[in-house]
């Protein structure tokens, strides 16, 4: 079925994982999404990247619709490649001859590595420069975001002294508490707010389901996951290994979450409890795990407008793969299979699962 034929438009909730310049491929997920006008956005849950895209998304369309939203996005991948024009870290001549869009020999990459382990950000960054509260104060409106209606988004944060998610609602989500979400404590000093010192939101909600399992608007939640899952390669270097340590990590809170929800709609149904909207929540994932694995954690940094405009057209190829296959489902059923997350799982997570009754 083609975008604008459905009588009647479905309501989703969506998720968004953080990942650097990898959250493009969520840009090109969400460019999609918004092309489909059978769809209507109710709520998001963003973290890192995933919170910058969301509120780009929810200030475009509160001001100029969908086409608004799309063309917001835009400007601020753009404006991000544009400042990372002036970074020390960059690709070397052969990187750029080869097409490696990776850092790992970049000397500016090296050099940071480096550093990073010796010294804080509180002595390499003294003046917390950080050119994204530019871009973020330059094109986002926090008022709309915070009063928009008909949709709801939702900021993760991790409180450094608790090490608890601290998740930003609509009423308190600013440019702080988004960079708060994307603080990277290798790269940024802590931001502070009301007292309270934040990292990166990855570390324990990435992104955080909850907000959006309490909503009522859709029973639908749509995860866009931009970090592998399953890497079946065994790391050997040391990079290898610190690069697939930061994966588990930044992986873990959202396994959980999901386990727990299967975990809950199981008991309550061979119990025969009413859990309300949890019980209806119908769970849906774009994500290729293959496909994510050959992406070089180092080129996370990499904003290059070539190598953002490669991640979208690959997310927008998930986004209409799922939708080829999924949009049916939508409101009817979960199409991620949960119990792919159970035990030492060898495959990656399907995108796509057959109708139930085939």
């Amino acid at each position: 079925m083609s975008a604008g034929t459905s009588n009647k438009r479905k309501s989703i909730n969506l998720a968004l994982q953080g990942g650097g310049s990898h959250g493009a491929l969520t840009w090109g997920v969400l460019d999609r999404l918004l092309e489909d006008d059978r769809l209507e956005i109710t709520g998001i849950s963003g973290t890192s990247a995933g919170a910058m895209n969301a509120v780009v998304l929810a200030d475009g369309l509160a001001s100029a619709g969908r086409q608004g939203a799309r063309d917001a996005l835009t400007r601020f991948w753009k404006d991000v490649s544009d400042a990372a024009r002036f970074s020390p870290i960059q690709r070397g001549p052969l990187a750029r001859a080869t097409g490696d869009f990776s850092l790992d020999r970049s000397p500016g990459f090296l050099l940071f590595e480096g550093l990073s382990r010796l010294f804080s950000p509180y002595e390499l960054n003294p003046l917390n420069l950080n050119p994204l509260r530019n871009i973020l104060v330059k094109r986002v409106d926090f008022g709309r975001v915070n009063t928009m209606p008909g949709l709801h988004v939702h900021v993760t944060a991790t409180n450094v002294r608790t090490g608890r998610p601290r998740v930003f609602n609509p009423g308190e989500i600013t440019a702080d508490a988004v960079l708060a979400s994307a603080c990277l404590p290798q790269m940024f000093p802590a931001v502070e707010i009301d007292g309270e010192a934040y990292w990166d939101g990855g570390f324990t909600g990435n992104p955080a389901l909850y907000p959006l399992l309490i909503s009522e608007d859709s029973p639908d939640i749509v995860v866009v996951q931009i970090n592998p899952l399953v890497r079946n390669a065994l790391p050997r270097s040391a990079r290898e290994i610190m690069n697939r340590v930061n994966e588990i990590s930044f992986n873990s809170s959202l396994v959980k979450e999901l386990r727990a929800i299967g975990l809950m709609q199981r008991v309550a149904e061979a119990k025969g409890i009413d859990l309300g909207t949890y019980t209806r929540t119908y769970l849906h994932l774009i994500h290729t795990d293959l496909e994510v694995q050959d992406l070089v954690a180092s080129s996370k940094l990499n904003a290059e407008w070539d190598y953002l405009r490669k991640l979208f057209d690959l997310g927008r190829g998930w986004a209409d793969a799922w939708l080829e296959e999924n949009f049916v489902h939508v409101g009817q059923r979960s199409t991620l299979d949960l119990d792919s997350l159970e035990g030492d799982a060898h495959l990656p997570v399907p995108v796509l699962l057959p109708d139930a009754a085939e």
